[in-house]
């Protein structure tokens, strides 16, 4: 577990135990990706916090709604976007069970999102390092934060349990 300033500057700043508050927050993503995969959505969840406040949660919905955008992390900003009657969520927290790909980053670096805290890697689509490491661009205007690992091992199950199963399923 690490932190890091992202995108921009890729000094590893220190090694840190997460808070109470972190952990019940990342407790409410795993929620929203359990939700995900008793819908057979690919199990991630994302909630959206300011000043110890959820904002908004949401999960997968990629299959329900047959679009590839409706990421954990892109409904959850939209959500709170509406929620809040403005585009820009300066000083927010992204809680997401796991690394976000490229154009979840996108959304959050254009939503003005402060950090992103992540449970597991994401080999296949990770935009911190999983697939690609965006963090070595430099944007002009907006940084954020991303702290990996919150609760690594239960999302990284998770999303395990339900690749295996469908595997097994397509088998049959």
């Amino acid at each position: 577990m690490f932190s890091k300033i992202l995108p921009y500057n890729v000094e590893l700043i220190n090694m840190r135990e997460f808070t109470e508050e972190e952990r019940a927050f990342m407790g409410l993503a795993l929620d929203e990706a359990r939700t995900a995969y008793e819908k057979n959505e690919v199990p991630i969840g994302a909630v959206l916090v300011y000043e110890n406040r959820v904002l908004a949660t949401a999960h997968n919905k990629v299959e329900f709604f047959k679009d590839a955008t409706c990421h954990a992390e892109i409904l959850c900003i939209k959500k709170a976007v509406k929620n809040l009657g403005d585009f820009r969520l300066n000083g927010a927290t992204l809680f997401v069970t796991i690394e976000p790909c490229i154009m979840c980053l996108g959304a959050s670096i254009l939503s003005r999102i402060k950090k992103i805290i992540w449970g597991c890697s994401d080999k296949r689509h990770g935009a911190l390092g999983g697939l690609v490491d965006l963090s070595i661009l430099k944007h002009p205007i907006h940084q954020i934060e991303t702290v990996s690992g919150l609760m690594e091992d239960e999302a990284k199950d998770l999303i395990q349990t339900f690749f295996r199963n469908r595997r097994e399923e397509n088998k049959r």
